[in-house]
């Protein structure tokens, strides 16, 4: 994904060995080629696998994930980090952990949006350390869904959420796996990763 890379060559910002800002494109503010790019990605690298819905959590992944819904021509389905007043019962729920803001969210996702048997692919826009996608996952099987595969846009290969992913058997496509952060520069793993 060579706009990616561009984009956080150009505007992404080392905050620490392992914090990388890329807010001006991806997680607040969001370019809408980059994210349509992102999406046909996701779209082409799963093609095969008839995906029948797209899973994220709110909200950084909701970008990235309606456009991969979008060229899958799928429903896209994100976990709520808080329950809203329509949403207190028949529910799917797991704790996440998240490092970069230091708190724990209990997600949830309606048990009518998520069906026994539907093929999941999750998508979200950071892998680190692996605490979001081990939640979507506890939900997929509480529903009975099966997870088919992971969709980042920027994996922390130097993290343990990809390892844990990938011995787990789950099928991870990351765009863009930056192996380090450290002393300001930001270095990408650069070998192919088969599973």
């Amino acid at each position: 994904m060579e706009l990616l890379l561009k984009k956080i060559e150009q505007e992404g910002i080392v905050l620490a060995n392992d914090v990388l800002k890329v807010d001006a494109f991806l997680n607040h503010q969001m370019d809408p080629v980059l994210m349509k790019e992102i999406g046909e990605e996701f779209a082409r690298l799963f093609s095969e696998e008839k995906i029948t819905k797209v899973v994220t959590i709110e909200s950084s992944g909701i970008g990235p994930g309606l456009m991969t819904a979008l060229a899958l021509n799928v429903p896209l389905v994100f976990a709520r980090k808080k329950k809203s007043i329509t949403m207190q019962q028949d529910i799917y729920t797991a704790k996440v952990y998240s490092f970069t803001k230091k708190e724990e969210n209990e997600i949830s996702i309606s048990h009518k949006w998520l069906e026994e048997g539907d093929k999941v692919l999750i998508i979200d826009d950071f892998l680190a350390n692996g605490q979001a996608a081990l939640g979507l996952l506890s939900i997929m099987e509480q529903a009975k869904a099966e997870t088919i595969g992971f969709g980042i846009v920027i994996e922390k290969s130097f993290q343990d959420g990809g390892k844990i992913l990938r011995d787990r058997g789950y099928r991870v496509e990351s765009l863009a796996r930056i192996q380090s952060l450290k002393d300001g520069q930001i270095k990408y793993f650069n070998e192919e990763l088969t599973v």
